[in-house]
């Protein structure tokens, strides 16, 4: 994944709670919801309908 600056990183939210979002390799992940947002080609997908759950998730 292309790392996303940090003043981008700064504004996003979680379109669910609005909280703020972690980044990782190939996603943004929020905490409070639990979920994962995907990252395609550099550009954050935070629609919630394509969110992950972290249960979902095998652990790395």
């Amino acid at each position: 994944m292309t790392e996303l600056p940090d003043d981008l990183l700064e504004i996003l939210a979680c379109p669910r709670c609005h909280g703020p979002l972690v980044a990782e390799p190939a996603s943004l992940r929020c905490d409070r919801c639990r979920v994962r947002y995907p990252v395609a080609g550099g550009i954050p997908v935070l629609l919630t309908r394509d969110a992950i759950p972290l249960d979902d998730v095998a652990p790395a």
